[in-house]
């Protein structure tokens, strides 16, 4: 029984830390965007696309709006929005978003990261052929024609569109972010989430031992406070 209550808790804490990481994250993109385009989401459209996808990680709305308010005070810290680039085993690359009020801190933890598991830092822009950066948009799909709005989205840079259930996952050029989410606000379409990615060109197979590892490295990157999204490479 013992064993049980401490494995229940166990799952508990990690369920809490992965809710708090998150809330952490979308806290500083709050900051940032505010820091850029001000604390009104009606005049700041990046600010609009945090706080909704913010929400659709079940951050609560007055922690949401506690973030705008640290934003918009004069003691709130000044993040920058850092890319590291890093390679595995056999070419296996990883891209490393941060955001930090401390780049010495940060770049100093991610080398450290990258040390204990079998990476190293790279040059920047040494990875720029293996991911393509696109802008992905998560809509809901009630009460809208797939096939009218294919048509509509088209001069917004549309590039694909995929229903998945209940909503659909909408793919532009990085270029057209901007022109894709006002095309999308301005038929007042929700959109549930939007998001810069990047997308590999090529997947790098590995063993599953190798993978394992590779995995390893990219949880223990992503646990780290300053360290907002991992992206590779690996199949």
């Amino acid at each position: 029984m013992g064993r049980i209550f401490e494995k229940r808790k166990h799952k508990m804490f990690a369920r809490f830390d992965k809710m708090s990481k998150t809330f952490t994250k979308y806290g500083k993109e709050i900051a940032i965007a505010v820091k850029n385009g001000g604390p009104d989401p009606e005049t700041n459209a990046k600010l609009r696309v945090v706080i909704a996808n913010a929400k659709s990680e079940n951050m609560p709305k007055d922690r949401i709006e506690s973030a705008i308010k640290r934003a918009a005070g004069k003691d709130t810290s000044n993040y920058e929005e850092i890319t590291y680039e890093a390679m595995c085993m056999k070419g296996v690359g990883l891209v490393i978003e941060t955001a930090t009020d401390n780049p010495t801190r940060t770049v100093a933890n991610v080398r450290m990261h990258l040390n204990r598991g079998g990476g190293e830092l790279s040059k920047s822009g040494s990875l720029d052929f293996a991911f393509e950066r696109k802008s992905v948009f998560v809509i809901h799909t009630v009460g809208i024609d797939t096939d009218e709005l294919e048509l509509e989205l088209i001069d917004a840079g549309l590039e694909d569109i995929e229903k998945e259930g209940e909503e659909m996952v909408i793919t532009a050029s990085f270029e057209n972010f901007g022109n894709m989410q006002k095309a999308l606000e301005s038929k007042g379409i929700q959109i549930v989430s939007a998001e810069l990615q990047r997308i590999p060109t090529n997947l790098v197979q590995l063993t599953q031992e190798e993978k394992e590892q590779v995995e390893s490295l990219i949880e223990r990157l992503e646990e780290d406070e300053d360290v907002q999204n991992v992206y590779s490479n690996m199949a």
